[in-house]
């Protein structure tokens, strides 16, 4: 995958994460929900902070890639 992943197959495999939620609970969130791993390797790059919403989170993955 050529750099970051779709925003919509990014909040896909995150539904029904409660936020604010920190990069470990993304990444498992993304697992359990099936993303496949370029997706998942794109949540293992982003700082390892708390994050507010899905908006912040498809802001990191972005800059991350």
């Amino acid at each position: 995958m050529a750099g970051a992943p779709n925003p919509i197959e990014l909040q896909k495999h995150l539904k029904g994460v409660d936020y604010p939620a920190g990069k470990s609970d993304l990444v498992q969130a993304a697992r359990d929900q099936g993303a496949d791993d370029d997706l998942v390797k794109a949540l293992e790059k982003i700082p390892d902070r708390q994050y507010d919403g899905p908006n912040a989170v498809s802001k990191a993955v972005t800059e991350a890639s």
